[in-house]
């Protein structure tokens, strides 16, 4: 069997050519996403300013969640700074030092001040002058412009003020992420909002202490807090870092489960297209004597020794797409320049496991048919494909098509951001469906359109006709991956730009103040927003902070967590700048940790209703119970839970507003423009708010774009790999139609027609396979049934897929027509 195995590869190159692309490309789009999936877990960036500590100690910076990915918290955990001397007191700890770090501006860029005890945790050496000991006293960093003696101003939240640089200090390596300045640690206490806490704590063990046995006396002493040790300490240092690990471990099971649902889908496809073409091979065989046993063993031989030598040839590559991914998200501002991926054996010993296993099965599908038709019939069929689907390959069809339509439409019930989930995996179902129920759907489609080719008179057009009617099942081989390309490409592209599209709508809409103020560094203080309030002419001013919350949820089975864009406002001037659409109760009931305002959809899907109580962890993982006070329809523009403004901004790192709605008095705009800028604020209309949660979205937007051109390109490779078999496959009947008296110019005329009615058809059933995600996504977000699709874009789509596949059937045609017919129609097939 080995040998006969062996000698089938050889005489049917065309054939396995076609499998190996499929498989190679398969294991390297699974080991690429593999690489990011081990990097969000053992992945990261070194340490920079806490190079020098050998344990950092932190806050809890995740809410842990059971059976899923624990969630980080987008804002600093603090700790209580009494934590420093128990730290000091465990066996092992030569020395604890406290960590604060706080936001300023230098001539219009940003930097972090920190107090002078915290330099010895790089270490920072003084290089010039002397350390800060006083108020109104600095010391920069080496790569700074300032002199010893210089005279800067360095601004808190809109507020700046004087400062000595008493010295200048450098550090080897010099930490190059962000800008440092150091000042008296009274003077850094003094300006940070966070009284009586810190950030973190570098620790620096004993002599004869490891730092990993160091941290596990530190978590037994102190269990509320998190260690760190070795690159991990580069998270405690980064908070983009434990967010980047997380985002990367969500989009890589995120898109390894479509990719793999869509892998395994090429792979069956080609591996049975294959099969289809040697019929007349196993009938024969099966005419002789083989046993449906020996069949299935022939193929399932043939497959394990073509698709093991394709997977393990795709790994390498793998690794390489997962270097170009991760360059591409950096690119967008998912992930950090300085991320490093974490390149192990894992992901290449998965996806060469996966393909195997995913050929093997298809190899005992694509037998089933040879290994079990009667011989004679088996004959029968060999030089014609058979026209009837089997009626399990129908039900599964049907099945697939229903469930599909159904999680399709479910955002219409669910709504809000829950439309997202599924639609991918919606449209993945739906395009299952038609690959099983292809001939049927193409036979209907060439019924319509080869009536008109049939009656045009031409004999090109009359071949393509009568070609495309009898072999249905060669034409969907042909029109499924077309099809799926433009059912994946819109659904993905689609989605994003519905939910942008109406989250810009509420926001634009739901702004009543006439202008939006935004300091010129991290944030506004409370004093700046005060005095914004003050300025005659303004009717109303409201703070607004931005933060994220996180909603634990128990569905009956298990506890998942919601993650929600949040706000706070001052809800005396709301009702002036901006209107939520509130649906029930009242947003001057806000005050305090002990009430919130959510958006309905986000009501409705934590099950909570007005006055009743939710559970909820700030920014910076502190757990309230609020009360629900009221409920608004306006979540996707301006976040859907609202605190009061205090309670928001009292919990994120740091402790500023990030903007000031402003509402002036009637006649008095322009006077309030201009005074607001000669205050020295950066004044915009209301326009500028933006939608919230805007700049995640388009970060996770890039981000689906970027895997989806990868997931385009396997399919675009998937498309010409199919369409050049299916093509390659007819040279017998090329040569037989030139014996019979055809030119090569109607021969080229009839491809050219095939393959105008296969584009056609494949655009037809990918944009239909497309529209129920993306009506269902519509009623979710805005209610409306048309989703926000971009005519330019979705024409790029198209005129994309349909040039890939008029050119992988030009071609190939045109090399069959090269060859003498007498040689090719005496082939063996």
């Amino acid at each position: 069997m080995r040998s006969l195995a062996g000698a089938n590869i050889r005489a049917h190159r065309g054939g396995f050519v076609g499998m190996f692309v499929a498989v190679l490309f398969a294991a390297m789009l699974v080991t690429g996403l593999g690489v990011l999936i081990e990097s969000g877990i053992r992945g990261g960036i070194e340490p920079q300013r806490y190079a020098g500590a050998d344990v950092i100690v932190g806050g809890t910076q995740s809410l842990v969640v059971e059976e899923e990915i624990d969630q980080p918290f987008a804002e600093r955990a603090p700790l209580a700074a009494d934590i420093v001397g128990e730290l000091e007191s465990i066996p092992g700890v030569a020395r604890a030092v406290p960590d604060l770090s706080v936001p300023l501006t230098w001539s219009g860029r940003p930097v972090q001040a920190h107090g002078w005890a915290s330099a010895a945790l790089t270490p920072y050496e003084i290089r010039e002058g002397r350390a800060p000991n006083g108020a109104g006293e600095v010391v920069v960093d080496g790569a700074g412009q300032a002199r010893v003696g210089d005279r800067i101003s360095l601004a808190h939240g809109g507020i700046a003020d004087d400062y000595t640089v008493v010295g200048v200090a450098g550090a080897s390596p010099t930490p190059d992420r962000a800008a440092h300045v150091f000042l008296s640690d009274g003077q850094v206490h003094s300006l940070s909002p966070r009284s009586g806490t810190i950030d973190t704590i570098g620790v620096t063990a004993a002599d004869g202490v490891t730092a990993t046995a160091l941290a596990e006396r530190i978590r037994e002493r102190l269990p509320e807090v998190e260690t760190y040790t070795g690159r991990a300490r580069g998270d405690a240092e980064f908070l983009d870092a434990g967010g980047a690990r997380t985002e990367l471990v969500m989009i890589g099971i995120s898109f390894a489960g479509t990719a793999v649902m869509i892998a395994m889908f090429v792979v069956a496809g080609t591996l049975s297209l294959s099969i289809q073409q040697r019929r007349r091979e196993f009938a024969l065989l099966r005419a002789v004597g083989a046993t449906p046993g020996q069949i299935h063993q022939l193929v399932g031989r043939e497959v394990m020794l073509v698709a093991g030598v394709a997977a393990v040839a795709g790994t390498v590559p793998g690794y390489v797409l997962a270097g170009y991914l991760r360059s591409r998200f950096a690119g967008a501002g998912l992930l950090p320049a300085d991320f490093a991926l974490a390149l192990g054996p894992l992901p290449a010993v998965a996806a060469v496991a996966l393909s195997l296993i995913t050929a093997r099965a298809a190899a005992a599908m694509a037998a089933r048919r040879p290994a079990r038709i009667n011989p004679v019939d088996a004959l029968a069929e060999a030089s014609a494909t058979p026209a009837r689907l089997g009626r399990g390959r129908t039900i599964t069809g049907l099945v697939l098509g229903a469930a599909g339509l159904v999680i399709s439409l479910l955002p219409a019930v669910i709504g809000g951001q829950a439309a997202l989930a599924g639609a991918g995996g919606a449209a993945v179902l739906l395009m299952i469906s038609v690959g099983l129920l292809g001939p049927r759907l193409v036979s209907g489609a060439v019924a319509a359109l080869g009536g008109p080719l049939r009656r045009s008179g031409s004999p090109a057009l009359f071949l393509a006709a009568a070609n495309t009617r009898g072999n249905a099942r060669r034409l969907a081989a042909a029109i499924t991956p077309l099809a799926l390309a433009i059912a994946i490409g819109s659904v993905q592209i689609f989605v994003q730009s519905t939910v942008a599209a109406e989250a810009a709508t509420q926001s634009r809409e739901g702004v009543t103040a006439d202008f939006l103020v935004t300091g010129t560094g991290s944030g506004l203080s409370p004093a700046v927003v005060d005095a914004i309030g003050r300025t005659p002419g303004v009717e109303a001013a409201n703070p607004i902070a931005r933060s994220q919350v996180y909603a634990p949820r128990f569905d009956g089975e298990s506890t998942t967590t919601e993650r929600y864009a949040a706000q706070g406002v001052d809800p005396a001037a709301t009702v002036a700048t901006m209107d939520l659409e509130v649906e029930s109760g009242s947003m001057d009931a806000l005050a305090g940790p002990d009430t919130v305002a959510l958006s309905s959809d986000a009501a409705q899907t934590l099950g909570v209703g007005l006055g009743e109580t939710v559970t909820l962890y700030l920014g910076d993982g502190t757990a309230v119970s609020p009360t629900v006070v009221a409920t608004y329809g306006r979540g996707l523009g301006f976040g859907d839970v609202t605190f009061a403004n205090e309670v928001v901004r009292a919990h994120t790192t740091s402790g500023l507003d990030d903007s000031v709605l402003v509402r002036a008095e009637p006649g008095r705009r322009s006077e309030i423009g201009a005074a607001l800028t000669a205050a020295g604020h950066a004044v915009v209309d209301r326009d500028g708010l933006g939608a919230a949660g805007e700049s995640e979205r388009s970060a996770q937007s890039w981000t689906s774009l970027i895997a989806l051109s990868v997931l385009l390109a396997y399919l675009a490779v998937a498309v010409v790999n199919t369409l050049v078999m299916v093509t390659a496959e007819r040279g017998r009947e090329f040569a037989l139609l030139r014996l019979v008296g055809s030119s090569r110019r109607q021969v080229r005329a009839m491809m050219r027609a095939e393959a105008a009615m296969v584009v056609t058809i494949a655009s037809v059933v990918g944009t239909l396979t497309a529209l129920p995600p993306l009506v269902g996504v519509s009623l979710g977000v805005s209610g409306q049934p048309i989703p926000a699709v971009s005519p330019v874009t979705y024409a790029a789509i198209i005129a994309v897929t349909v040039t890939l596949g008029l050119l992988a059937l030009a071609i190939p045609t045109r090399a069959r027509l090269r060859a003498d017919p007498v040689a090719a129609i005496s082939s063996r097939e």
